[in-house]
């Protein structure tokens, strides 16, 4: 707890209604701390906000493309979290695919990296793997694609390597 108390992290808890509050705030942030990273939960809660688009679908295509522009211009990387639609829980296995993303397909296309997690425990109370999720990386820029088992260690809300447990 020492090392994160001493870190020169800013949690930012206000709602931002939208993509041009953020990029505000993340401006001043990086101006006036130096952040290095910028963590956006919730991407697809974002709204467009200055002009009336067409659909919720155009208005997520938009939405998608700010924080890709956004890294570029502040030169530091920005992780944005979304949730998944109902899909995978119509699927037998329950794994989550790319096109799970909700929302439209812009925020896989805009995005460098796309890591999709699942809890096979979480759906099998028998699994004999509890507690070590698989990490899908299907990125669309690099056109690969990889899985990576990780351990959950839920007591620190945390994943880690399996050579760390």
């Amino acid at each position: 707890m020492p090392e994160v108390s001493a870190a020169p992290i800013y949690i930012q808890d206000g709602a931002y209604s939208n993509v041009h509050d953020l990029r505000a705030d993340c401006r001043y942030l990086q101006a006036r701390a130096g952040v290095q990273l910028i963590v956006v939960d919730a991407v697809h809660l974002l709204t467009y906000g200055t002009r009336p688009l067409g659909s919720r679908y155009e208005e997520i295509s938009e939405i998608a493309r700010c924080p890709k522009l956004l890294a570029k211009e502040l030169r530091l990387p920005i992780v944005a979290i979304s949730t998944l639609n109902r899909s995978p829980e119509q699927r037998t296995d329950k794994k989550p695919m790319i096109n799970d993303l909700r929302g439209s397909g812009a925020l896989e296309d805009n995005a460098d990296v796309v890591i999709l997690l699942h809890r096979e425990d979480a759906y099998e109370k028998d699994s004999p793997r509890p507690a070590r999720p698989t990490s899908s990386s299907p990125s669309t820029a690099m056109a690969t694609t990889a899985t990576i088992t990780v351990a959950f260690q839920g007591h620190y809300s945390r994943f880690v390597d399996m050579a760390q447990t």
